[in-house]
């Protein structure tokens, strides 16, 4: 796998920096899709929101049990969204803001500068929206997520 191009954000620091796009709601990012995708862009301006997916860059190790953000209880890796996962393949959901060009403009991004874009997938309601869902451990509020911060149980 490789890359197709680069997120640009704000964030030049691990530490400190928000756990979800939830808590980055007014952030604003771009990407810069290398010119040979550019094609690949075509229609995307019509969506409101994108998933990215990109690779965690400075994970340097793999843990199988982790104490995520949220919890003060360590869980099995596949449970959270921890960074040290077996591939560090990360996902982020963003509102689109503008394309053009080769660069998107994104509005609620949660990641690190210079991180390595692997894909880029629309979000569609009638598709990815799930009505009754559970999420398992976490019974963070909306609002709980909105002003975590990441600390440095990740960083090596």
């Amino acid at each position: 796998m490789q890359p197709i191009g680069t997120i640009r954000s704000p964030f030049s620091s691990l530490k400190d920096m928000p756990i979800q796009p939830k808590g980055a709601k007014g952030t604003i990012g771009t990407i810069e899709v290398k010119k040979e995708y550019m094609e690949g862009l075509n229609d995307l301006d019509g969506f409101s929101h994108i998933y990215l997916l990109y690779t965690f860059h400075k994970a340097a190790r793999t843990d199988l049990t982790v104490t995520p953000f949220m919890d003060t209880t360590p869980r099995g890796v596949f449970s959270t969204r921890s960074p040290l996962r077996p591939n560090h393949i990360g996902i982020s959901i963003v509102e689109l803001v503008s394309v053009e060009k080769n660069l998107i403009t994104v509005r609620g991004i949660d990641i690190l500068d210079g991180t390595p874009l692997l894909d880029i997938k629309p979000y569609i309601e009638s598709f990815d929206a799930v009505q009754n869902s559970r999420s398992g451990w976490m019974k963070g509020s909306v609002d709980d997520v909105e002003k975590k911060r990441s600390d440095d149980r990740f960083i090596d």
